[in-house]
């Protein structure tokens, strides 16, 4: 056991600096309009403490906030930070054993703003990325370079997004990783670790989904043995605003961000085999399905974004699509169509190419699918022919992230697309306006 932590203990040196003992963020999680959360991770056992102050009253810290890390939990800590006020910047410094750690940049997170009956919605933007690969020599495919353009992360931050959703394969577990409790801290410790990936975890409030890279072996389904240390990394590395819905365990989650509604679906803990020769298939499962429509159907949001790891709407049945499933698939698909569910947009990673696909209902209801993949994995040339819902012109074939941008008034609200490569280089853009509810 002592071999383990030791070797954890090197690998969460990696990317400090001398007197620095902070080496992962600080990462603002989840944030409401009263309540926020604050991750990082310490290089060995320690007190730390988060203090805390409005921007526009820098002299008045308001509280101290203090967590013992252990050597178990890969010395991690989630600051949840509660009676804030709403739209409104905090500052904010972190302590370890006392002493106040000296960064390069900035720390502060943001409440959201309370506008209901008094405004229009704000102006807002999210980034967006899947497939993120941070090379490891010693446990990497032999003589091939799989990850790079590490540069991104900081064109992400540069965009200033108010928030990031992160599409699933955002670590990639290694067959040394996947095997032991203390792999999967490894892998997680040295990915968050990575000095490029710095600046954006402490620019703006981070979410996330999983898919099979982050939970175990290539293609995981739910009869992965190890699939309880999967959730356990993912709640302890990751500051989502729940894990789980009501008799269901798993990553599932909603949450909203100013009038949009984002739901966190989970693609893999009830995942059954695709060639199973008895008994029914399933992605996400009835159950989750059902609560799915429930949320979408409650929801008054302008769009309503279901974050999955896997494609939904492209009808190959190539690699992981959920044409796969083909009949949970139509299910989701009718359900949607059935209950009339306007502004409903997928998003989605995996598949190491980025494109935008549409269907329209036989009721009429505009149903998108925004892929967006690879962040710094090695990308994949895809097929034009396979995705005929493909709208023309979105296939990006190199590494890139998106961002959404929300304006408007209330009951005009429109979303623009935009889709960077890794040096920021504009791809393309489309602007999609919202259909009334």
């Amino acid at each position: 056991m002592k071999k383990i932590f030791y070797s954890l203990g090197l690998i969460l040196l990696y990317g400090a600096t001398f007197g620095q003992r902070i080496v992962s963020g600080p990462m603002p999680g989840y944030t409401t309009m009263t309540e926020s959360s604050i991750w990082l991770q310490v290089n060995s056992p320690s007190v730390v403490s988060l203090h805390f102050w409005e921007t526009d009253n820098s002299d008045s810290v308001l509280t101290a906030l203090s967590i013992e890390t252990a050597d178990r939990s890969a010395n991690t800590a989630k600051f949840i930070i509660s009676n804030l006020q709403p739209g409104t910047t905090y500052g904010y410094e972190i302590f370890v054993d006392g002493a106040a750690q000296k960064l390069d940049r900035a720390l502060t997170f943001q409440t959201q703003v309370l506008w209901q009956f008094r405004s229009d919605p704000p102006d807002f933007s999210v980034a967006l990325g899947s497939c993120a690969y941070v090379n490891e020599k010693a446990f990497d495919r032999p003589n091939k370079v799989y990850g790079g353009s590490y540069e991104i992360f900081d064109q992400i931050a540069a965009t200033k997004p108010n928030m990031m959703l992160w599409l699933g394969d955002n670590i990639y577990l290694r067959e040394t990783d996947w095997t032991s409790r203390s792999g999967y801290l490894h892998r997680y410790s040295h990915t968050r670790s990575l000095p490029e990936l710095q600046r954006l975890l402490s620019s703006t409030h981070h979410y996330a989904i999983w898919d099979d890279h982050d939970f175990g072996p290539n293609d995981a389904n739910g009869s992965w043995m190890h699939k309880d240390w999967a959730l356990e990394m993912f709640e302890m590395f990751w500051a989502n605003p729940s894990t789980g819905i009501p008799g269901q365990i798993g990553i599932t989650s909603a949450f909203q961000f100013n009038d949009m509604d984002f739901v966190l679906l989970d693609n893999r803990y009830h995942r059954s085999s695709d060639n199973l020769k008895r008994g029914q298939t399933q992605i996400l499962g009835k159950d989750q399905i059902d609560w799915l429509i429930e949320i979408l159907k409650f929801s008054r949001a302008p769009f309503k974004f279901v974050a999955v790891g896997g494609q939904v709407l492209n009808p190959a049945a190539v690699y992981e699509t959920y044409a796969v499933y083909g009949e949970e698939r139509q299910y989701l698909l009718d359900r949607i169509d059935e209950e009339q569910i306007k502004g409903v947009v997928f998003l989605t990673g995996d598949r190491h190419h980025t494109e935008l696909s549409k269907i329209v209902t036989e009721n009429g209801i505009e149903i998108y699918d925004l892929t967006v993949s690879p962040l710094t994995a090695g990308t994949h040339v895809a097929d034009d022919e396979r995705n005929t819902l493909r709208m023309e012109n979105t296939l990006v074939n190199e590494r890139n992230f998106a961002v959404l941008s929300f304006s408007g008034k209330r009951r005009d609200r429109s979303m623009k697309i935009s889709i960077f490569d890794q040096s920021g280089t504009l791809q393309w853009e489309k602007d999609i306006a919202a259909n009334p509810n």
